[in-house]
């Protein structure tokens, strides 16, 4: 085969031809650095570039160094900017070469023209070399009293750079109080920002070992210098006024006066055109009016006109950022952007993403008077072409559904959905029409005419599947086929590859055999001999479970898997209110975007002084039961779980994964099913005798399930030993303060006596009896079933603070406190000390 013709393609003049051309650039250079000849700094130019391309694409061009240094003696900018960014490419890497610069460079510092002066100060600054730091103070001292601006602002970033270079000699040099002065006196907003950027910075590294630093640092949010920049904050750069917002935001106002006056101050930022500025303004208005709730509402009907504004402009990553703060705020107070649903409608040029989060926004505004056009509008997209959103959408009409706005309409629509014969369409109504029947039991008639009508072949997705399985268990009495769709989906067992869906099987076929057992009983028998043979642990389990449980009683076994309907009240929420509370802590940054509180994505190096568990409120510990290992006190029981006692487990040991010791049926994989005679005499064991003969074994599976047999009593709990100081104060401003800095150090949730519940009508007189314990109370509020406090309480024997939030639900009895204190050591006792006092509020 004949060779490749050779290209005729010229090289690149920004590729060396050979290993020779780097060599030929020293030489140039060389001839080129004493030259004064008309036009020299243009071939001084040209060489330069081919230097700067080779360094770029990664060619090692250390060797003309020096002559790169000889070369930039001259008065010409451009070439001054190219060796700058030569030298300090390599001065890193190659600190010996760097020593080369620093004549050179200190000497443009001197230069008549301020732009050179700041370039070679910020070139010096950014050598990076520790060997070097004694030759920048005094250039940095110079650029700091320098009469130009640009070389002050350049000076500013400089200190910054050798403190992270050599704290001890930019703090020796007093560099940080002298930025300090700038930043109140400097004329320049840019020198003004950057000072104000660099303290920050310095002075919180330095506060953890220095006092005075920490003074600095809290100075630096003192009404004096909050005022300050706030009279100038028209002048600086959006930069410079996002960062003086953020300051601003982290600001203790002394009374209300001095709030409305910094509101007045940063009222025209709210029309600012970029949406960093209007956010950043928006976060200072929402933290100052906190402790204010008339106020704290009418901000959130002025700043709903700016944020609309900033959706419906600029590009749809803007557009995101600004609407996953406004659906923030639409989450705390739905009602107040109510009237305003129409600008959460779905254009059909936006992105997915930015649709998506319009429907939740869509679902929370909905209420009595809008919802029949927000779910008119949601139904249009579920023909959309894009299938995640059409599924969204189906899933946010089952939301309002379950909000109780206009219910009959809404079951209607989503009827109609399970009749478009579309498989995804079907899946998710299928999934909603499940729990609309958990909430409203009065519906299930007409739904389920419609789910009866539905080939369970049809169904292909877990959830809809399990969903239709869980009506057909639930509803069987009413759907004349459900034994028979059970038994033909049993016959599949093998075939089906979801855990969820097969569990949802026995469980449905349970509650088919106690509503129809002569049609049901050979699909039991089959049911839960697959189940004991299946592979999956939870699901082995529960098929033991049921089949242990009808041994033992048929009526007992009723009771526990078809108990009487209740409607489901409330769905759990997917986010605690601690971690909305975060977020909303750190509105304008990534927080809000990721939904998630910035410990949850970012390194423990960067998450500053708190941290926090991934799973709060479940610090509940029960004791342990020495006997059977149950727990005796109290147990969240999960139905997925094995539910066999300790001895149970010792002598399972050794056998098989079915365990003949069970006494279960064996899967033949073919004709699995109980043989007709032996299940009637089983299944035929009264109460009486199955209790009378029953093994001290399934004693702990009759107390776990609850079943009325008496339970060990709990010790009584010792007496608190901390004692509180009986006439605390606490300044409610230090509380905020002390509220923001103190990580949470217990989390705990608990139940309240009936007498407790009864007698909290108004807060305040549950103020009044945890007073009498030495608990006081800086705030509440609130109405029924919501209550909401924050107490206080301090030793008796040294100046320690104990802050609590406390919110107590009088629907579900319950109380979620959460606790932060000065000693966290002492913080278990506090909690006890705490829930004493709370349980006896309303005893006699």
């Amino acid at each position: 085969m004949a060779p490749p013709a050779q290209s005729q393609r010229s090289p690149s003049p920004s590729q060396p031809s050979g290993k020779g051309e780097v060599s030929d650039l020293k030489s140039q250079l060389r001839q080129l650095a004493g030259s004064r000849a008309p036009g020299v700094d243009d071939s001084k130019r040209e060489l330069f570039k081919k230097v700067i391309s080779y360094m770029t694409i990664g060619i090692d061009v250390t060797s003309v160094f020096g002559e790169m240094v000889m070369c930039s003696a001259t008065s010409d900018i451009v070439l001054k900017k190219m060796c700058y960014l030569y030298v300090g490419n390599y001065a890193k890497v190659n600190p010996d070469l760097a020593l080369l610069t620093i004549n050179f460079l200190q000497r443009d510092c001197k230069d008549e023209d301020p732009m050179i002066r700041g370039l070679a100060l910020r070139s010096l600054c950014s050598l990076r070399v520790a060997n070097l730091v004694e030759y920048l103070v005094g250039p940095l001292a110079s650029g700091l009293k320098d009469n130009n601006s640009y070389v002050r602002t350049v000076a500013v970033i400089g200190v910054l750079k050798l403190y992270h270079i050599s704290a001890s000699t930019c703090i020796d040099a007093d560099f940080p109080l002298t930025l300090k002065h700038l930043m109140l006196d400097d004329p320049d907003p840019q020198v003004v920002a950057n000072c104000l950027s660099a303290l920050q910075e310095i002075w919180s590294s330095e506060a953890s070992t220095s006092e005075e630093a920490a003074r600095e640092r809290e100075a630096l949010i003192s009404k004096p210098v909050i005022y300050h920049l706030l009279n100038r904050i028209k002048v600086f750069s959006e930069w410079a006024q996002c960062l003086v917002l953020e300051l601003v935001a982290k600001y203790l106002p002394s009374d209300s006066n001095d709030i409305f006056d910094i509101m007045n101050l940063l009222e025209d930022r709210l029309q600012h055109a970029n949406g960093a500025v209007v956010l950043a303004t928006i976060k200072v208005f929402l933290h100052l009016t906190l402790s204010m709730t008339d106020v704290h509402q009418q901000v959130y009907e002025r700043i709903k006109a700016p944020m609309l504004t900033l959706v419906s402009s600029g590009s749809p990553e803007q557009s995101y950022a600004v609407l996953s703060h406004l659906h923030l705020l639409v989450m705390r107070a739905p009602f107040i952007f109510a009237s305003d649903y129409k600008h959460f409608y779905c254009q059909y040029n936006e992105p997915s993403y930015v649709k998506k989060l319009k429907l939740e926004m869509l679902t929370a505004v909905a209420n009595e008077s809008n919802t029949y056009e927000i779910v008119t509008e949601l139904c249009e997209y579920a023909a959309n072409v894009d299938i995640p959103i059409a599924r969204e959408s189906i899933r946010a009409v089952g939301k309002i559904a379950l909000q109780q706005y206009d219910v009959n309409a809404i079951v209607d629509r989503l009827l109609q959905f399970l009749e478009m014969e579309k498989d995804y369409v079907t899946a998710e109504a299928l999934v909603l029409v499940k729990d609309l029947l958990r909430k409203y039991p009065q519906w299930s008639h007409d739904c389920i005419a419609v789910v009866g009508s539905i080939s369970s072949k049809n169904v292909q997705e877990p959830k809809a599947k399990a969903a239709l399985i869980w009506m057909l268990g639930e509803y069987s009495q009413d759907m004349h086929d459900a034994p028979y769709i059970l038994e033909s989906l049993i016959e599949n067992w093998d075939d089906e590859h979801s855990a969820d869906v097969r569990l949802h099987l026995l469980t449905a076929v349970m509650k088919c055999f106690f509503k129809r057992p002569p049609e049901t009983q050979k699909a039991l028998g089959a049911a839960l001999a697959a189940g004991l043979a299946d592979f999956h642990q939870d699901v082995h389990d529960r098929a033991l479970f049921y089949y242990r449980l009808l041994q033992y009683d048929v009526s007992v076994t009723e009771r526990v898997v078809n108990p009487p309907k209740q409607a489901v009240s409330v769905f759990a929420d997917t986010q605690s209110s601690e971690i909305k509370d975060r977020i909303f802590d750190e509105f304008n940054s990534l927080s809000v975007v990721y939904q998630k509180p910035s410990y949850m994505f970012t390194d423990k190096e960067h998450r500053g002084p708190f941290e926090f568990s991934d799973e709060l409120g479940n610090l509940s510990i029960v004791a342990e039961s020495a006997d059977n290992g149950v727990p005796s006190q109290r147990v969240e029981a999960n139905d997925k779980d094995l539910l066999l006692s300790t001895s149970e487990k010792e002598e399972s040991r050794g056998t098989t994964y079915n365990g003949s010791a069970y006494s279960a049926p064996l899967y033949d994989g073919s004709s699995a099913s109980f043989p007709a005679a032996d299940t009637q005499s089983e299944l035929a064991i009264s109460s009486t005798t199955a209790a009378g003969n029953a093994p001290s074994s399934s004693l702990a599976i009759d107390d776990l399930l609850g079943l009325g047999l008496p339970a060990t009593p709990a010790p009584a709990p010792p007496p608190p030993s901390l004692k509180l100081k009986s006439k605390a104060v606490l300044d409610p401003s230090a509380f905020q303060q002390k509220w923001r800095q103190l990580p949470i150090s217990l989390s705990q949730e608990f139940s309240m006596s009936p007498q407790g519940v009864a007698a909290l009508t108004t807060p305040q007189a549950l103020l009044r009896h945890m007073q009498a314990d030495s608990i006081y109370c800086i705030a509440s509020g609130g109405q029924s079933p919501n209550f909401k406090f924050f107490f206080f309480a301090q030793k008796a024997e040294e100046s320690s603070n104990f802050l609590v939030e406390c919110i107590i639900n009088t629907s579900t009895a319950k109380a979620q406190i959460k606790i932060k204190a000065d000693d966290q050591s002492s913080s278990e006792a506090f909690s006890d000390v705490f829930q004493s006092a709370l349980s006896k509020f309303g005893v006699p």
